[in-house]
């Protein structure tokens, strides 16, 4: 990933197939690029929480407020603090051992 500031979008959507079409689809009509996607259902399984890694932008907040009218969204919320999920990831799929934790 280049030198831009990242912002993770996290969103809460209902867990049935094609939501994930329809967040990303947003993206994709627009020409806004998502860095990483991350989804995983919530404990009750209703539910998914995705999380997109974008480069900040100035259309990052209408895309918010465009994602929040889809009718299977229920909350997005924007993190801007350091997100380790996705460079967790990244090492685990580039086989690069992760830091050990400090006390």
């Amino acid at each position: 990933m280049a030198n831009h500031a990242h912002t993770v979008l996290d969103i809460l959507v209902n867990n049935h197939p094609g939501v994930m079409a329809h967040v990303t689809g947003l993206f994709s009509r627009r020409g806004f690029n998502v860095e990483a996607i991350l989804c995983l259902p919530v404990a009750d399984t209703a539910t998914s929480r995705i999380w997109l890694l974008v480069n900040e932008d100035g259309r990052l907040d209408q895309m918010m407020r465009q994602m929040r009218k889809l009718q299977d969204v229920y909350e997005v919320t924007a993190k801007k603090e350091h997100t380790p999920v996705f460079s967790r990831l990244a090492s685990v799929m580039n086989g690069t051992p992760e830091p050990e934790p400090t006390e």
